[in-house]
């Protein structure tokens, strides 16, 4: 149970970089300078979310967040991982600012939901989907690292609670995704060994799914080194330095969470996260079957190098690989629907800066992004409404595949198509759903 036991209390504090923004996918880190969003909360807030927006709310933004999140804390500790992240909505509301920071609150939320030696299953379905789930990532890093050394049964096993189930579909993405996180954090940010911790799970999907997590912690950590995550492997350091024998710690779990800075080899190199002279790096220089996954991440770091220029990430993505090109623009869009914080039109306008023949792809990762935010789908298909016809079946088709991780059930998702704007649209929503013909 989250508020029981010893944990790990990892705090972002004051420490992060002013410029942090516009991570997209499974994250948005969204800009230190934002300013509350409105003028109080709604008034089915709770008495613990109101007291800390009327402790938090003034200061500024990075002694807020530190404040936001201690609040958190408490509550995750008084009454549960559902609490805690009930409360964040609510302070989502009021505050833009906190909005923006979302997901990288609830990563915090997951990371100190977990007790070292408490039944990953147990803390990892306390978590719920909001603000892109991160609370289920959290979780999985912190049990990952508390682990210790991966190997091939211990990397395929950790998800396989929810392979069996389809309609646990969208909780074995979350693992795996988490997973991806919790392997980069382990080997020291080196994404090369994490990659291959990756690849010793057993399907194509599943790889796949592991490597979004890895390309997106590299990302994270490099343009935001103080993110809750890499606190979590840095004080576990600490604490073993300080203890001495941090296998037999139990303080906070610092003997369990110190293996992720140990974990790589002597001799090893570091590895490279961003390079400010190559916009496709580290995809240029990784094998072919990295780069889907790298290319869905890509902009992250373009847009960080360039001060968030959309139209000059926008021509960077066409200097990438005949076979990559389209998932450079999906990511795009994924960078911009956090950016823009979901905001429809907002959001068309800023892909439109895309070259027009690759437009459609930009929009398809903002449908996709606004379907991971939330795990529900009014905000895609209002998305798919108002943009260009021409570009209209592929943005209800990336709908489709967006509704066929949600929902197991085949006549959930041929009833969620009917959203669709034409029955012709309904039929590419079906298509990508995977919804078999009448």
């Amino acid at each position: 149970m989250s508020g029981s036991g010893s944990r790990t209390v990892v705090s972002m504090g004051v420490h992060r970089r002013r410029h942090a923004r516009g991570l997209g996918l499974v994250v948005a880190i969204g800009s230190a300078a934002a300013t509350c969003g409105g003028p109080s909360l709604p008034p089915i807030a709770s008495a613990e979310a109101a007291a800390a927006f009327e402790a938090c709310r003034e200061l500024a933004w990075e002694e807020r967040q530190g404040c936001y999140e201690a609040r958190l804390l408490d509550e995750l500790d008084a009454a549960g991982t559902v609490a805690a992240l009930e409360m964040l909505e609510s302070l989502a509301v009021a505050d833009r600012a906190v909005r923006a920071e979302s997901h990288v609150l609830t990563h915090a939320i997951g990371i100190n939901a977990y007790s070292p030696g408490e039944t990953f299953t147990d803390a990892f379905e306390e978590c719920t989907e909001v603000f892109q789930s991160g609370c289920y990532h959290g979780v999985v890093q912190a049990y990952f690292i508390a682990t210790g050394e991966p190997n091939a049964e211990k990397v395929a096993g950790l998800c396989e609670p929810y392979e069996a189930d389809p309609a646990d579909r969208w909780l074995l993405f979350q693992c795996l995704h988490g997973l991806g996180h919790g392997l980069t954090m382990y080997y020291g940010h080196h994404l090369l060994m994490a990659l291959e911790g990756c690849d010793l799970l057993t399907t194509g999907w599943n790889r796949n799914s592991c490597y979004g997590g890895a390309f997106m912690e590299n990302v994270v950590n490099a343009i935001d080194p103080h993110h809750p995550a890499a606190e979590l492997v840095s004080d576990g350091t600490a604490m073993e330095d300080e203890a001495g024998e941090a296998a037999e710690a139990s303080d906070h779990g610092a003997g369990a969470h110190a293996h992720g800075t140990m974990a790589m080899a002597e001799g090893v190199e570091p590895f490279e996260p961003l390079r400010a002279d190559d916009p496709h790096y580290p995809c240029s220089i990784l094998d072919e079957r990295y780069l889907t996954s790298c290319y869905q991440m890509q902009t992250s770091a373009m847009l960080w190098h360039n001060d968030w220029d959309i139209a000059d990430a926008a021509a960077s993505c066409l200097d990438a690989p005949d076979g990559w090109r389209d998932d450079c623009f999906v990511s795009l869009g994924r960078d911009i629907s956090g950016r823009t914080l979901q905001d429809e039109d907002e959001a068309h306008s800023e892909c439109r800066k895309s070259p027009a023949d690759h437009r459609e792809w930009c929009y398809v990762g903002v449908v996709k992004n606004f379907v991971d935010v939330t795990a529900t789908t009014g905000a895609g298909f209002s998305f798919c409404r108002i943009i260009e016809d021409s570009a209209k079946p592929l943005c209800h088709e990336a709908m489709g595949e967006s509704l066929y991780s949600l929902y197991a059930d085949e006549a959930a998702r041929r009833e969620a198509c009917e959203a669709s704007e034409t029955e012709e649209l309904a039929l590419e929503c079906r298509r990508g759903a995977r919804v078999r013909a009448d």
